[in-house]
C-alpha cells in the first residue's frame, strides 16, 4: 500500500511540476513534501527528480516509474469506477477541446448527442486552430490528433488515422505524377501549419526507407479544411489524416500520390488530466467518445482503411 501511495504521490508532483504546488494541494509543507520524496528515492535506491530551486524536472528512472506507475494507477481508477459507476451520476459543466477540422465534422455532432443521453452535463466546446493546453486552462478534455503532447495527461486512443498526399485528377493530369519523395520538389504543395512541427517539411517512410522533403507551393494556410479544398481546386499536392480524406479519394475526387510512402500516423486521441478521481462527467463522455469511434481503430499493423 505504501508503493501505491508513493506512485499517486510521484504523479502529483510531475504534474504541479514543482514542490511548492504540490504541497498546497496535498495540504503540507514544502519541507514535508521534499522530506517525502527523498524517502521515496531512498527506498527505491534511485534519483526520480532533478531539483532545483523554482523548478524540478524528471530523471530517466523517474520517467520509467512514472510510467509503469501511470499504468497501475490508471487499472485501479478503472476497477474503483467500476464498482461505484452504479451510484455516479455525470452532472456539471464539462469543458472540451478539440481542433477546427477534426472538432466541426465530428466532435460537435458527437457532443449533440452525447448532452441528449446526458442530460444532466453541460458542455462547454472550445475549438481552436492549435491544441489547447489542458491543464494550464482548466479544461477537462481535450481530442487531439497526432502525438500526446504531455506527460501530464492521461491518453486514450479512439481512432486509428493514417495521413497520405492527395491531388485532385486533374492537377496531376497538367504536371505528372511524382515517382519518388524527391520529385515533390518540383511540384506545386500546399502546406498547412496547424502545430509546432517544422514548417513545410514532410517525412515519409517506405519499409525501411526514410525520406525527409522540404516541400514549397504558392499556398499555404493554418486550417486544414482551406488546403483540402485547394487540393480539390486543382492547386498541388496535400498531405491529410484520412478522417479527411477518405471519402473524396473513393469518390475520385482526390487521388493519393506515392500510395507506397505512407507519413507518419496521426491516429486519434481524447485526453484528459491524469488523476485517480475523474468526475463521473468525464469518464462518462470519453467512454462515450471510445465507443462512438470504435470502427474507427484499428489493431496495430492492419493497414486496412478505417475511415
Amino acid at each position: 500500500m505504501d508503493g501505491l501511495s508513493d506512485l499517486a504521490f510521484f504523479a502529483l508532483v510531475v504534474r504541479h511540476g514543482n514542490l511548492s504546488a504540490a504541497a498546497r494541494e496535498l495540504g503540507l509543507t514544502p519541507p514535508a513534501v521534499s522530506t517525502r520524496l527523498a524517502n521515496l528515492e531512498r527506498r527505491l535506491g534511485v534519483r526520480l527528480l532533478n531539483r532545483s530551486t523554482r523548478r524540478i524536472s524528471v530523471t530517466q528512472e523517474g520517467e520509467v516509474y512514472l510510467a509503469g506507475g501511470r499504468l497501475i494507477l490508471a487499472e485501479l481508477d478503472a476497477l474503483e469506477r467500476s464498482v461505484t459507476s452504479a451510484r455516479a451520476r455525470p452532472q456539471g459543466l464539462l469543458r472540451v477541446n478539440a481542433t477546427f477540422g477534426f472538432g466541426r465534422v465530428h466532435i460537435v455532432p458527437a457532443v449533440s448527442d452525447f448532452v441528449r443521453q446526458y442530460p444532466d452535463v453541460d458542455v462547454q466546446l472550445q475549438l481552436t486552430d492549435r491544441p489547447m493546453n489542458l491543464i494550464e486552462s482548466g479544461l477537462d478534455v481535450g481530442v487531439r490528433v497526432g502525438d500526446l503532447p504531455d506527460a501530464r495527461l492521461t491518453g486514450r486512443r479512439i481512432a486509428s488515422n493514417r495521413r497520405r498526399l492527395c491531388a485532385a485528377p486533374r492537377y496531376l493530369a497538367t504536371h505528372g505524377e511524382p515517382a519518388t519523395p524527391r520529385d515533390l520538389l518540383g511540384h506545386r504543395c500546399i502546406v498547412v501549419r496547424e502545430n509546432e512541427l517544422a514548417y513545410g517539411t514532410w517525412q515519409l517512410q517506405s519499409g525501411q526507407r526514410h525520406e525527409t522533403i522540404k516541400v514549397r507551393g504558392p499556398l499555404s494556410a493554418n486550417d486544414g479544411q482551406a488546403a483540402t479544398q485547394w487540393a480539390l481546386d486543382g492547386h498541388g499536392i496535400v498531405l491529410r489524416s484520412d478522417w479527411e480524406t477518405a471519402e473524396l479519394v473513393r469518390a475520385g475526387r482526390l487521388a493519393v500520390v506515392l500510395p507506397e510512402w505512407h507519413p507518419p500516423a496521426a491516429d486519434v486521441h481524447v485526453l484528459y488530466p491524469e488523476r485517480l478521481n475523474l468526475p463521473a462527467k468525464t469518464v462518462a463522455f470519453v467512454e462515450f467518445l471510445a465507443q462512438r469511434f470504435a470502427r474507427h481503430l484499428r489493431a496495430p499493423g492492419d493497414e486496412g482503411v478505417a475511415w
